[in-house]
Parts: structure tokens; C-alpha cells; sequence
């Protein structure tokens, strides 16, 4: 029973329960074909942003900004869909471009601040999100931006052979992460620094280097996962998904990743998405309000830190 030592394993048996309890609680409606293909089109937006939240995390940092990056790419993105006409499918490709190249610009920005600064990771990035927040403001007057083509949809809203593209998208992203942090030497060296800042120094790693291309990582997965709320919501607005900072930094504890940085697997992650999807549905058709579901969330990341801590202690004595 190796399997069930290990954290993906315990995951695993975890996502199988929540799901046999959620599909017990309302069996005609949780196991409906249309709340299946409603939840894979929905947690590849919060989910995308957990692997952002996975990547700073290994190095024992942490990126708060993700969801301001989101909704400033997004509105980035949504300005240049309304303003210029014309274009249909090229425009949207140039507006999506844009925004990407607004994440890279933001994640470059925290890396800065983190790594040549030398700030905290959680302050750094809590006051770089708090900027992006008020630039996309101030852009829009807070109000919700509209008026897209129609081609912009097909990110967020449409099937490929049957399923939907948001869940390829995710699936493509975590497998190339995944690859990217166990079979190539960034990986290596980003690994390396959140286990042992100390020794990664000693082993000549750039780490400056290192974190920057870490935080401008994060702000591209940020700003597509704000490309697919743009393209589900059809528009875009500062204040999308204001819980979903919240959901990203639990995914990522829940899934085994070490907040304290080192180590963590992508497939732990999609396993602790897969669970909170299923939590998050079946809370819904039994009646829990958002606000309690904030809670249960709340004290299950409390409750897992703690957990992980005792394992962590007990290993060291």
C-alpha cells in the first residue's frame, strides 16, 4: 500500500471520497451530464491559477498578485477587442498576445521586487496586486468591460471532439509545467533554491535569474487564466474572481506542495482541483452559501497547514 503513503496517493483516495459524498447527497443532480461538463468548464479558471500559485510556492515564495494580474490583462485584452474593429479571429489573437505580454511584464515586475530587492514575497507581491487592481480601475472606471467578437468565446466556451477547450487548455498547461519542473534544469535550480536557498548559492545558481524567470512564469499563467474568464464571463472587470486568491493558495497547499518551498508535484495539484471542484459543486446543489463556502475553505487551509506541520515536525524527531 506504498500508494496510499504518499501525498498524491492520500489525494487520490480524498478526491474518490468527495465525490462519492457529494454524488450521495444529490445523486440526480451532481452526476448529470450537464453539471460534469458545467464543472469542466468552470475550475480551469481557478485552477490555472493554482499553478501559478505552485510555481512561486516551490521556491518558498508565494505571488498574492495573481488575480490582479488576471483582470488587468483581461481589460487589457477586452480594450483592444472593443476599440478596434474589424479583424474577427486576428484581433482576438493580437488582444490575447497583449495580454500575455501584460502578465510577463507584471511577473517581471515581482521578480524584480523580489529577487533584486530582495522583498518579501508576500509583501511584494500583496502590494504589486493591489496596483494592478487599481490600474485596471482606472481603466474602466470599475465598471465591466463588453462587446467582444465572437471568436473571443472560443477559449472559454467552446468543445473540441466533445470536450471543453478550457479543460485541454489546463490539462496542456500542467503537463508542461510538470515537465518543466522535473525534466529540465530550471527546474532543477528552482527546486535546489526553495529546499536550500543556502546551498543553491554554494552550487553557483543564478538565483536572481532564477526567481525572475519564476514570478514572469506566474504572470503568464495568471494572464491566461484571466483570458479564460474574459472568454466564459464575455467580459472583463478589476474584481473577477475575488475568491479565487484564496482557492489558488489552498489548491496548492491541499495538493502537497511545501509553502516553506522544495517541493511539490503538479499531479498532487490537478488531484486537490479535482477535489475542490467536487466540493465546490456539491456545497452549491445542497444549498451552502458562498460565504460558507469561503469558511469551509478557510478552515480546511488552516487545518491542512496544521496537519502538514505535526508530519513535518514528527519526521524530525
Amino acid at each position: 500500500m506504498k500508494f496510499l503513503h504518499s501525498t498524491e496517493g492520500r489525494l487520490a483516495v480524498i478526491a474518490a471520497v468527495v465525490f462519492l459524498a457529494m454524488s450521495a447527497l444529490a445523486p440526480d443532480r451532481f452526476l448529470s451530464v450537464q453539471n460534469m461538463t458545467s464543472m469542466a468548464f468552470q475550475f480551469p479558471e481557478f485552477a490555472i491559477l493554482a499553478l501559478a500559485m505552485t510555481v512561486t510556492m516551490l521556491t518558498g515564495g508565494i505571488d498574492l498578485s495573481v488575480v490582479g494580474i488576471a483582470n488587468l490583462s483581461a481589460i487589457i485584452a477586452a480594450t483592444i477587442l472593443t476599440q478596434v474593429t474589424g479583424g474577427g479571429a486576428g484581433i482576438v489573437l493580437i488582444a490575447f498576445t497583449a495580454a500575455i505580454g501584460v502578465g510577463v511584464a507584471a511577473g517581471l515586475m515581482n521578480g524584480i521586487l523580489v529577487a533584486n530587492l530582495g522583498l518579501p514575497p508576500i509583501l511584494a507581491t500583496l502590494g504589486s496586486g493591489l496596483i494592478f487592481t487599481g490600474i485596471a480601475i482606472a481603466l474602466t472606471g470599475g465598471s465591466a468591460v463588453m462587446g467582444f467578437p465572437d471568436a473571443t468565446a472560443w477559449i472559454g466556451n467552446s468543445t473540441v471532439l466533445g470536450i471543453p477547450t478550457p479543460l485541454i487548455l489546463f490539462g496542456l498547461l500542467a503537463l508542461g509545467l510538470s515537465l518543466l519542473l522535473t525534466r529540465t534544469g530550471f527546474g532543477v535550480k528552482l527546486r535546489m533554491y526553495g529546499a536550500n536557498p543556502l546551498a543553491a548559492r554554494f552550487a553557483a545558481i543564478n538565483i536572481d535569474a532564477t526567481l525572475i524567470k519564476v514570478y514572469v512564469l506566474s504572470g503568464a499563467l495568471a494572464a491566461i487564466a484571466g483570458m479564460v474568464v474574459m472568454s466564459r464571463a464575455n467580459s472583463a472587470k478589476a474584481d473577477y474572481g475575488s475568491s479565487y486568491l484564496l482557492l489558488a493558495v489552498l489548491i496548492a497547499v491541499l495538493g502537497g506542495v511545501n509553502p516553506y518551498g522544495g517541493y511539490g508535484k503538479v499531479i498532487g495539484v490537478v488531484l486537490a482541483v479535482l477535489t475542490m471542484q467536487f466540493l465546490s459543486s456539491g456545497l452549491n446543489m445542497v444549498g451552502v452559501s458562498n460565504f460558507a463556502r469561503e469558511l469551509i475553505w478557510g478552515s480546511l487551509l488552516i487545518l491542512v497547514m496544521i496537519v502538514n506541520t505535526w508530519r513535518a515536525s514528527g519526521r524530525r524527531t
